[in-house]
């Protein structure tokens, strides 16, 4: 499965010439996710990112055109990685019920892996609704939990009357607001409790997506 959500932004460790522009890039980018969760994206400065990263003020405007354009770059690429591994969740041919436990897996222990970066996607989407227009890539996520649950509908491990595209956004909206409690610090959140709210998420809403037992009370 691909690593989930993100592409790796911590510095490498390559030293060959021809990955070296590459390399350059991943670190500036490294160091607007740890400025933007830091200091927020609004009053955050260029000059801030490359002293951040450690190169010449000139030489960040030789891989990224503005700070604008940085944020853009850590969305796309979070998406495209996230996409990816939802599209393994996907492909893994495991129950519906369990392919949305693999997706509350990937997006919640990224809190764990990488919390600037989680910081910067929750404080930064939220706020950019423009940017979320932007970027295909979120409505083909939402598109991607649609199809898991209209393959429980078709199974019969889901309600038949749901609208699949409804519940899809409630379950992410479930999944986003765990990780806003994280962020704003409102909620606990050791190994412990990102397993315990995995569990929670699809105990809840897969609960309310399952179809009412044969023979029990409708």
């Amino acid at each position: 499965m691909h690593a989930p959500i993100l592409a790796d932004y911590s510095a490498s460790a390559l030293t060959d010439r021809s990955i070296a522009p590459e390399e350059k890039r991943r670190r500036i980018l490294q160091a607007a996710v740890r400025v933007f969760a830091r200091k927020g994206f609004h009053t955050s400065r260029v000059g801030d990112i490359a002293e951040e990263a450690g190169v010449a003020h000139g030489l960040l405007y030789h891989y990224f055109d503005s700070k604008d354009e940085l944020l853009e770059t850590i969305f796309h690429d979070t998406w495209t990685d996230l996409l990816a591994a939802m599209q393994d969740v996907e492909e893994s041919g495991v129950p519906a019920r369990e392919q949305l436990r693999g997706v509350a897996a990937i997006l919640l222990r990224s809190w764990r892996r990488d919390p600037d970066l989680v910081r910067v996607l929750v404080r930064e989407v939220a706020r950019s609704p423009q940017l979320q227009e932007q970027l295909a890539e979120v409505g083909e996520a939402f598109a991607a939990i649609q199809r898991m649950i209209e393959r429980g509908q078709a199974d019969g491990d889901f309600r038949a009357d749901l609208d699949a595209r409804l519940a899809s956004f409630v379950f992410y909206g479930a999944l986003e607001e765990i990780l806003t409690g994280w962020v704003l610090g409102q909620l606990p959140d050791d190994d412990e409790q990102v397993a315990l709210a995995e569990s929670t998420i699809v105990d809840v809403i897969c609960g309310g997506f399952a179809g009412v037992p044969a023979g029990a009370a409708a």
